[in-house]
């Protein structure tokens, strides 16, 4: 009653307008009660072609059962199920096209445009306005927009993250040669400080000693001594400032190839998770088939066995028949000739109706012995 007088109100209102002081509030979604139940009466017709739809895909229902085993099977036996805060919780990005996802999106679309359609017919129904439809739509194009703005931001994250390494790469090599340039130069003052006071010594030993003649023998005899020790000492120096150099230089180039093996064996680990979802939708397929050629298996062993069952009752009824026959034919075969004897008895005893008929008396005997 509260739905027709609404809707009879409506009409009045449609029907004959208010002056400009009278008017109500305009609804923007609103629209006249003929047009609501011309959209109301689309809606139910949409909204049960929907529903058979969604009960007789009976394909798309057993495997998304299939998937849902385990959850199923939980509910069954009254397993506490965690609370799902966030839809994109458990979805794993790297198998974003396997058949569990897939199914799962087909499901929440097909709810969430049977929830629309149901919304909206009840909105059309009791208020006359589509606002649930509007409002359905608004949340559809923000949560687009959204995503839209995420995706941007993913994009702009990737590339700083890039930059960012790339940076760190070549500070990192610049801070290597920068201390390697570094070493070399404070090895090269150790030398220059070793030649300044090698000659501060050799200027002072002249300076000081150049009167003494003797003193100076000593001093050239201990410098004849000390001077094939100090070039070896000099020559296993360089030796090794060079085997630093060129291990430097091999961590060099070491880094750069582990850093492109590093790089060889994400792209192989990622070709390895591509091949093997490919693999795991095709032992699915697989499996579907085997499962499907089971069943029919198993319906052609019951016809078979049916059929089997047939032929042996069938060739049993023959059996009984053929043994009927059999047994008709031997007892008719012993009639007849139990007759056949029976008459062949009576026919050499005259006896029955073979019995001989009484002679007439009087007969002439001249017709006798013509006889």
């Amino acid at each position: 009653m509260n739905v027709s007088n609404q809707n009879l109100d409506d009409m009045r209102n449609y029907s004959v307008p208010l002056d400009d002081d009278a008017q109500p509030a305009v609804d923007p979604y609103g629209l006249p009660y003929f047009h609501a139940c011309l959209f109301a009466s689309v809606l139910e017709d949409t909204i049960t072609q929907h529903r058979i739809l969604k009960e007789s895909n009976n394909e798309m229902r057993l495997s998304k059962t299939m998937v849902d085993l385990k959850r199923l099977r939980a509910l069954k036996y009254n397993v506490e199920q965690p609370a799902v805060t966030d839809e994109l919780e458990n979805v794993n990005p790297k198998k974003l096209d396997c058949i569990e996802y897939k199914l799962n999106k087909l499901e929440a679309d097909r709810n969430y445009f049977g929830t629309v359609l149901t919304d909206t017919y009840l909105g059309l129904s009791l208020n006359n306005n589509y606002s649930a439809l509007a409002e359905y739509v608004a949340y559809i194009v923000n949560r687009i927009e959204q995503k839209s703005l995420l995706i941007q931001d993913e994009a702009k994250n990737r590339a700083l993250r890039r930059d960012l390494n790339r940076q760190y790469r070549q500070q990192r090599n610049h801070v290597k040669s920068v201390m390697y340039d570094t070493d070399v130069a404070i090895e090269h003052l150790k030398t220059q400080v070793e030649d300044a006071a090698l000659n501060a010594e050799i200027r002072s030993r002249y300076v000081q000693n150049w009167q003494n003649a003797r003193t100076e023998q000593h001093h050239q005899v201990i410098h004849d001594k000390e001077i094939a020790p100090t070039e070896a000492i000099e020559y296993y120096k360089q030796k090794s400032d060079h085997e630093q150099r060129v291990h430097t230089e091999v961590e060099l180039l070491m880094t750069i190839s582990v850093n492109e093996t590093l790089q060889k064996v994400e792209a192989w680990m990622n070709k390895y998770d591509q091949d093997m979802e490919a693999i795991d939708l095709r032992i699915q397929i697989t499996k579907n088939n085997h499962t499907n050629a089971y069943e029919k298996r198993i319906n052609l062993e019951k016809t078979i066995q049916d059929h089997d069952e047939l032929m042996k009752n069938w060739i049993n009824f023959k059996d009984e028949r053929e043994k009927a026959r059999l047994y008709r034919e031997k007892m008719n075969n012993a009639a007849v000739i139990v007759q056949a004897w029976w008459r062949g008895l009576l026919v050499r005893n005259q006896l029955g109706p073979y019995k001989p008929l009484p002679k007439k008396k009087g007969a002439p005997a001249g017709k006798k012995k013509n006889k």
